[in-house]
């Protein structure tokens, strides 16, 4: 709330006036990354598949922002973007910046939905209550939690969840060992420490569960606002790279726990309730209340972040544009409004999801593919015009939804990135044309 009160303008509330320094920036990073789809999801599919399922989470989401970091954060930075979409709009025009808009919406929702359901599954773990009333209460206190606080808000509460949350696995994972011993860990069947599956699977398999979680979300929004929202390129770079580092070292201990629940826990009719199963079991009553609230922190962090990616990229990218006359205390406002039509969408979307899991894969999957095309070939190259842009976009998001749930094809992910960098390179080869160039806009290193 204190934080929230600094709120003037747009950038103040959308990039927290691109105020944040190595640290904050590292921890609203590893935060917001850090929730739902590492704490209960792949905690959950490590405990019903073994090592295989993680790799994901934290396995290939932590390469992801560690790439993010190496690759991408400078460039990114030094355009001086308010929000992902703006980029389409200053390489290639206004209406690809729309078009994207409406494919990076509803990865933002699937990943809100993510944690407000696994929000839900916490309560219902903790208080006993169904899990459709635990979702239904988790949603209204994400959005009203929400509305109020801008990216600075949510970047210092990150810092703090992001504490609490290292503090409550830490002590579970110590519990768990001291009572247990890690010796547990032998009496798993030896298929669970298989990370390529207890089958054998065609490498082209293999390929595409690890191309969802590091490709599908290379250019993730929420990852970028925190990129454009740091006070130098230097710190962008650094605190992206240290965050994906802290992610797949932190991430080992919900997967450890995981592979140990599978023993001390086993035939549990919700898997992705693992965790705070393990925490009620283990830690004094105390200590597990203060487990739960650390997964509360994190998801909301989380949350807060999706939210907020959708509202800035409908406000700043579709409403500003068309009405470029509104002053800064009415964008903050028609901002903070969408926040709350998102979070009732996202709710929607968790009520009928059968599990978190599935609502991370296709967070990351669902027009990703022909986003992360054009990205890099609009920041990297002078090649594709507007009609490349719009080509890539539309067959990327088309092969995915055709692969995956209408033909069934066997790599519905890896195929639509194949069709979108077909569909981008093909107008760029038949219909030569001039291409805008992007200007870094000069800022202080410091």
């Amino acid at each position: 709330m204190v934080a929230s009160r600094r709120i003037r303008t747009e950038d103040d509330y959308l990039v927290a006036g691109r105020s944040l320094g190595p640290v904050l920036a590292t921890f609203t990073v590893f935060a917001t990354w850090f929730g739902a789809e590492t704490c209960i999801a792949a905690a959950g599919a490590v405990y019903g598949e073994g090592l295989a399922g993680g790799s994901s989470d934290p396995f290939g989401y932590g390469l992801c922002i560690v790439l993010t970091g190496l690759l991408l954060a400078i460039p990114l930075w030094r355009l001086r973007l308010t929000t992902l979409a703006d980029l389409f709009r200053l390489r290639f025009d206004a209406s690809v910046e729309r078009l994207a808009v409406v494919l990076m919406v509803p990865t933002s929702l699937f990943w809100a939905a993510a944690q407000i359901r696994a929000f839900g599954q916490v309560l219902s773990a903790a208080s006993g209550f169904e899990l459709e009333i635990a979702v239904t209460a988790a949603a209204g206190i994400v959005i009203a939690y929400t509305i109020f606080g801008g990216l600075l808000a949510d970047a210092w509460t990150d810092l703090v969840q992001g504490i609490a949350l290292i503090v409550g696995l830490g002590a579970i994972f110590v519990a768990v060992a001291r009572a247990e011993g890690l010796a547990v860990l032998g009496e798993l069947d030896p298929g669970m420490w298989n990370p390529l599956g207890a089958a054998p699977r065609p490498a082209l398999a293999i390929a595409e569960d690890w191309a969802i979680p590091v490709v599908g979300s290379l250019v993730a929004a929420e990852v970028v606002a925190r990129i454009l929202a740091s006070r130098s390129a230097a710190v962008a770079r650094n605190a992206t790279v240290v965050a994906g580092g802290a992610y797949l070292l932190i991430g080992l201990i919900p997967v450890t726990l995981g592979l140990a629940g599978a023993v001390l826990v086993p035939g549990l009719e919700e898997s992705e309730q693992v965790l705070p199963v393990l925490a009620d079991r283990y830690l004094p009553t105390f200590l597990a209340v203060m487990f739960s609230g650390a997964l509360v922190s994190a998801i909301l962090s989380t949350v807060d972040s999706a939210l907020l990616v959708a509202a800035g990229l409908v406000s700043h990218n579709v409403v500003v544009q068309l009405r470029p006359s509104m002053d800064e205390r009415q964008r903050v406002r028609v901002a903070r409004g969408l926040v709350a039509v998102f979070g009732v969408i996202a709710y929607l979307m968790a009520f009928r999801a059968e599990r978190v899991y599935e609502l991370v894969e296709q967070a990351s999957a669902f027009g990703s593919s022909g986003i992360v095309v054009v990205v890099l070939f609009g920041l990297f190259t002078r090649v594709g015009d507007h009609r490349s842009a719009s080509a890539a976009l539309l067959a990327g998001v088309l092969a995915w939804v055709v692969g995956a749930y209408v033909v069934d094809l066997p790599y519905p992910y890896l195929t639509s990135l194949a069709v979108a960098a077909a569909a981008y390179l093909v107008p760029a080869v038949l219909f030569p044309g001039e291409v805008r160039a992007l200007e870094p806009v000069e800022m202080a290193e410091a």
